[in-house]
């Protein structure tokens, strides 16, 4: 039997917290529909409260070494996928500190193609500083996908710039018959990952979107302005094609196991980070309305305070709308609830498009006004205050 009951929480809520952070391995399970960076501090900070958090990670990246890697072997990108492992390892277990840094090292973009082939041969064999640190077994299984990778890498792969973390998890979801699951799993015993971390699909799309004007823009790497001037345009839709070269909409579905995950979540949510590429992309597979839906934790939105270029002209309220939207489009039922609470700091933040807490309360939804920004973190939200509130609302 299952029954539906409403409490009061406080917030911060330091019995709760205390709590938490006496026992870990038993926190909440906190799932997270996000992508790139702007989560990473938020993560290493709830490690010390939860191991059981679940991050379900965009895997559509097309810019950086993710491109080289996607366009030699036709894959999902890794490279958020491993940002997000290496935020939630514990750095205190021995041999794991070596396994970090060896997996957050990036080849030289100054270097010769043959001097970075010899480092990475270096690295096979053992004889790399990084590697030596490490010790064995962990060691034996690093050099064996090294040497895995070294066979499958096209004679012109451009290895300027390489993530080396990004060729271990590539050279592993090979192996593994183009599985990212089993490379994970290794990858955060390897590091001892605290949390759970998933690409939302296992497939190789990219993103789109239209512009006000009209225009069509293909892959992330021209939507977020990290390596192309920032839009300048208002985003009005986004969608999921199958190439660099399509602006075909495609219709993927999120797996059992992804419907699961989200299933079993104490609370859901849509955190700080780009709402389009970062945030609403991981619902756009069918199947992830429907799970939210059906899920009734609480389901929090935390828009960006500062500067977010792909929610220009775009209030609060309007991005709790797309988001409501997007999950309808992905399977929630037209009266499921997708979000539930809006958190905000509306002394010390800063919100590009304006709060808009009429247009907020009309949908139902719940407003919480809370400390978010600190002076230190100013104008983006302090990952302790960000941290604290969202498991006081477990």
């Amino acid at each position: 039997m299952r029954i539906s009951v409403t409490r009061e929480v406080e917030i911060p809520d330091p019995f709760k917290l205390e709590l938490y952070r006496k026992s870990p391995e038993l926190g909440p399970r906190i799932l997270f529909f996000s992508g790139g960076t702007a989560l990473r501090k938020t993560s290493r900070e709830l490690i010390c409260y939860t191991h059981n958090s679940i991050h379900l990670i965009t895997p559509f990246d097309s810019g950086g070494s993710s491109a080289v890697i996607r366009g030699a072997f036709g894959m999902p990108a890794v490279g958020d996928i491993r940002n997000r492992l290496m935020a939630l390892a514990d750095q205190s277990v021995k041999g794991n500190p070596a396994i970090f840094d060896l997996f957050a090292h990036r080849l030289s973009k100054e270097s010769k193609q043959a001097d970075l082939e010899a480092e990475l041969e270096s690295m096979a064999a053992g004889r790399h500083p990084l590697v030596r640190a490490i010790p064995d077994p962990m060691r034996k299984i690093i050099r064996n996908h090294f040497h895995q990778f070294m066979d499958i890498m096209p004679t012109d792969f451009d290895l300027k710039g390489a993530s080396i973390g990004n060729l271990v998890l590539t050279a592993g979801y090979l192996q593994n018959r183009r599985q990212l699951d089993p490379v994970i799993y290794i990858f955060s015993k390897l590091v001892q990952v605290c949390g759970i971390v998933r690409p939302t699909i296992n497939k190789d799309l990219h993103l789109a979107v239209r512009l006000e004007d009209g225009n069509v823009i293909v892959g992330q790497h021209a939507i977020t302005g990290k390596e192309t001037a920032p839009l300048v345009t208002p985003i009005r839709d986004i969608w999921l094609t199958d190439s660099l070269t399509s602006q075909e909409s495609v219709t993927a579905s999120v797996r059992n196991k992804i419907k699961e995950r989200i299933a079993e979540a104490d609370l859901i949510c849509y955190p700080i980070g780009s709402f389009y590429s970062s945030v609403v992309a991981n619902l756009l597979p069918y199947g992830v309305g429907e799970a939210v839906a059906a899920n009734t934790c609480p389901k929090v939105f935390v828009p960006n305070t500062g500067n977010d270029p792909e929610a220009q002209g775009l209030s609060v309220a309007d991005q709790a709308a797309l988001l409501n939207t997007y999950l309808h489009q992905s399977g929630a039922p037209e009266h499921g609830v997708g979000v539930e609470f809006v958190v905000v700091d509306t002394k010390q933040g800063r919100y590009q498009g304006g709060l808009g807490r009429r247009e907020l309360e009309a949908m139902g939804l719940k407003v919480i006004d809370c400390p978010l920004v600190t002076e230190a973190s100013s104008p983006l939200i302090d990952e302790h205050n960000l941290t604290r509130v969202l498991l006081s609302l477990t």
